[in-house]
């Protein structure tokens, strides 16, 4: 909610002057949130750079955060979370990050009600002074532009704004759960089963994050990926299934998903676990292997090739303090990878007796098969435990 109200005025332009001024220059601004970061994105022509800089320096210093504004978007909030608790895959990802994270603070994904309609506005400006500084922030421009007028037209603009790094407040180490343990979160009368399993994996900034990329496109991160074969081509389970390396930038988790029929909740997770046993059984086949890095090196290629693309590298790097040679070496290293690589990778990440599952879905059809894979608890959709 900080990032979003901060975006709707200063304390010398009025949302409508705001609005006026970006379309007087034909720029777009907008700004954003996560679980690691905030930003105010923005695009406009090299041409009238500096007055869009002098905008986005008073939204950075200088947001007004308006009565009205704040009342509006804190009840947006409120509906959007409730909207959530209708969402298969909102309560799967938020049981798992509970399951994972324990009392860290990654474990929230989402505020409560009776959070959001406490929040005063008086909250977000302490957010935002606290947080909102130069030397917690970087300033990352891409464009067709002269860096030798960009940069002095940057620090013109931004040049005398001062403030320190906040202090990083001692968190809980994350849950350690060890052994399978299946959560089912019962939403009555659901007509399919979300699946969402996971469990501990690395950040980016870990020597082993290229390895186990490459291994997570094996398993489930591609389309022609060895679970999308199995349970989507081959046995038409699911449409979507899916693996994903999930890197927030003190820890990082695995997870693969699926969304499907009720009647085959046990058969999709026999296979996921199969799929996850074979990689750490039997070394990958090198046309095999020649195919995913291909793909894997592809698609880091086309996420350079734009402006945006290139803006949200840039800002991985910069988030996560990755070496400046990351964007140039990347595709080497992945190109460098060998099928025993891949092997011990897999035999140190992917434990399948270790994976953490979420099944959301009505309780009596699918109780007796999620209870096959471990230690079963049940919980409703406002996270309330029923068994």
């Amino acid at each position: 909610m900080t990032a979003t109200v901060a975006r709707t005025a200063t304390t010398k332009r009025a949302s409508r002057q705001l609005e006026e001024d970006l379309r007087r220059i034909g720029a777009d601004l907008s700004s954003s949130a996560g679980a690691d970061i905030s930003a105010i994105g923005f695009s406009g022509l090299a041409e009238f750079a500096e007055p869009l800089l002098e905008l986005v320096n008073e939204l950075a210093r200088e947001a007004a955060f308006p009565v009205a504004e704040f009342e509006r978007e804190r009840r947006q909030k409120l509906e959007e979370v409730k909207m959530q608790r209708t969402e298969p895959g909102f309560l799967a990802n938020e049981r798992l990050r509970k399951v994972l994270f324990g009392a860290h603070p990654y474990a929230q994904v989402s505020p409560s009600e009776a959070q959001v309609a406490a929040y005063q506005r008086e909250d977000l400006s302490a957010v935002y002074r606290e947080f909102y500084t130069p030397e917690n922030g970087a300033l990352l421009l891409v464009g067709d532009f002269d860096a030798n007028e960009m940069l002095p037209a940057a620090e013109k603009v931004f040049g005398k704004w001062s403030g320190k790094r906040p202090e990083t407040p001692a968190a809980p180490a994350p849950a350690n759960p060890r052994g399978r343990r299946v959560c089912l979160v019962h939403v009555p009368g659901a007509v399919q089963t979300q699946i969402l399993a996971g469990c501990h994996a690395i950040t980016r900034k870990h020597p082993d994050w290229v390895k186990l990329g490459l291994t997570n496109s094996l398993y489930g991160g591609a389309f022609n990926s060895r679970l999308v074969m199995n349970i989507r081509e081959e046995k038409g389970y699911t449409y979507s299934p899916r693996s994903s390396l999930n890197a927030l930038r003190q820890h990082g988790y695995f997870s693969v998903s699926a969304a499907v029929r009720n009647e085959v909740v046990a058969a999709s997770l026999t296979e996921i676990f199969y799929e996850m046993d074979k990689l750490r059984s039997l070394p990958v086949p090198e046309e095999e292997l020649a195919d995913a890095q291909n793909y894997l090196s592809g698609v880091f290629s086309m996420g350079l090739a734009t402006q945006s693309g290139l803006l949200t590298q840039l800002s991985v790097m910069a988030v996560n303090e990755l070496p400046d040679d990351y964007l140039e070496t990347y595709r080497q290293k992945v190109r460098a990878l060998t099928p025993q690589d891949l092997l011990a990778t897999a035999r140190k990440y992917l434990d399948s007796a270790n994976m953490q599952i979420i099944a959301v879905g009505d309780r009596a059809q699918i109780e007796s098969q999620a209870a096959l894979f471990g230690e079963l608890e049940v919980y409703d959709a406002q996270g309330t435990r029923l068994s």
